[in-house]
């Protein structure tokens, strides 16, 4: 039920909205896409990630197509952060994980990571 309210509400983003590809899976652990609204006020950035590193260092990735003067919130991290820091700057797709040792799998943590961030503009 959740996904398919979720797709219902991104239908039109999903379907008419720019695409960039921000990481080739073939390249990185890591593989990344976003989509872009027509008025640049709704993201989504899919993230995905192979393998977790061993003692790394926070990530970011940068994205594209956003407008420089708006003000993005993050789904995930709970941030505002404006659309040129993350062009330049990037997105922090660190989790909980980097600089923290976890001895066990706690569902955050470990290989074969994925999130949806749902940027927003006002």
């Amino acid at each position: 039920k959740e996904q398919v309210s979720f797709m219902k509400q991104y239908r039109e983003l999903i379907q008419f909205g720019t695409f960039y590809r921000l990481q080739s899976p073939f390249e990185h652990n890591a593989s990344a896409w976003m989509v872009v609204s027509k008025d640049q006020k709704t993201a989504i950035v899919g993230y995905y990630r192979v393998l977790q590193p061993v003692n790394s260092s926070y990530t970011k990735l940068r994205l594209q197509g956003l407008n420089k003067d708006y003000l993005y919130h993050d789904s995930i991290n709970h941030t505002e952060v404006y659309g040129d820091e993350l062009m330049h700057a990037g997105l922090i797709t660190s989790d909980a994980s980097s600089g923290e040792n976890h001895e066990k799998y706690n569902g955050s943590n470990g290989d074969y990571q994925s999130r949806l961030y749902i940027l927003t503009a006002e």
